[in-house]
Order: C-alpha cells, then structure tokens, then sequence
C-alpha cells in the first residue's frame, strides 16, 4: 500500500462563473445548500449523480447524507473532469469544456483543522461518495485507508483506480 502524503491536498472543481459567488459569500457549500439557493451560476455536475447524494447517508454522522457536505476530491485530475472535458457523456448538460473550469486547492488538514473549529462535520470517503456502498470516515487517521496509489494514476480503466480515485 502506498503511504499517506504528508499533507495530502483535496480538490474541488467549478465553473469560473461560480467564483464571484463563493468569494463574496466567503464560503462554499454543499449541493443541498446550492439548490435551496436556486442553484450555481454555472452547473457543471450530472444532476443524476446531484440528487443521488442528496439521499445517500454519510453513516458515520447520522442522519446527514453525502450532499449536506461541500464535495472534494483527493487527485487533482478526477473522473468528472475527464468527463467534462470529453463532453460527450449523455448525462452531462455542461459542454463548455475544461478551459473554464478552475481548480480549488486545499490542504486535508487545514481543512480538517478549520472544520473541527468552527463545529462543522466532515467526513472521508474511501471510495466515489455517490456510490451507494460508499464507505465513510469521521477521524483523520482514516486517510491511511485511502489507496494513495490509485489518487496518483493517470489512468482511470482499472476498476480499482476508478474507485480509489
């Protein structure tokens, strides 16, 4: 098994349009949160897969599911952005391509750090969150489980590169 980065980076991915918004209101939010709002300026995910998270539970807090949390992910080329700069998946309605779509950098920790002061939850995946059997982690220690070697891939085919990205 690969081992955990030093200070692992998570990743999230929006629309250059969607900037002006998280910046004024100094936050980002949660898909649940972004549709009680009326939604993003610029939508680039699957509804399908949007929705989905709204009803998967995150089982290590109770009562919450996966899209009452802001979604990141830990390789900094994902499937989604694959797919969005092919744009020709049948369920995707963006199809503006990569070029305006900007990259979020944070680091796990601070991150973590900020979320245990400010009293709000979060929550690892070991696999793709919008997955039914998603397997979710409530302590930081949880991120020796995530396969680092797949985070790293360039490729995506393997089945458990796929899962493990």
């Amino acid at each position: 098994m690969t081992p955990t980065p030093a200070r692992p980076k998570i990743y999230h991915i929006t629309h250059v349009s969607n900037l002006a918004s998280i910046v004024a209101d100094a936050e980002m939010v949660s898909d649940q949160r972004m549709i009680d709002r009326g939604g993003p300026t610029a939508a680039i995910g699957m509804s399908t897969i949007k929705q989905r998270r709204l009803a998967l539970p995150v089982r290590c807090h109770p009562g919450t599911m996966v899209g009452e949390y802001v979604p990141f992910y830990f390789c900094p080329r994902s499937i989604m952005l694959y797919l969005l700069y092919r744009g020709n998946h049948p369920e995707l309605t963006y199809r503006g391509g990569q070029d305006p779509i900007v990259h979020l950098e944070a680091d796990v920790h601070d991150v973590v750090t900020w979320a245990r002061a400010m009293r709000q939850r979060w929550a690892i995946s070991l696999s793709n969150a919008g997955a039914r059997y998603a397997e979710f982690r409530k302590t930081i220690e949880a991120l020796s489980e995530v396969n680092w070697a797949a985070v790293a891939a360039t490729g995506f085919r393997p089945a458990d590169i796929k899962e493990g990205k």
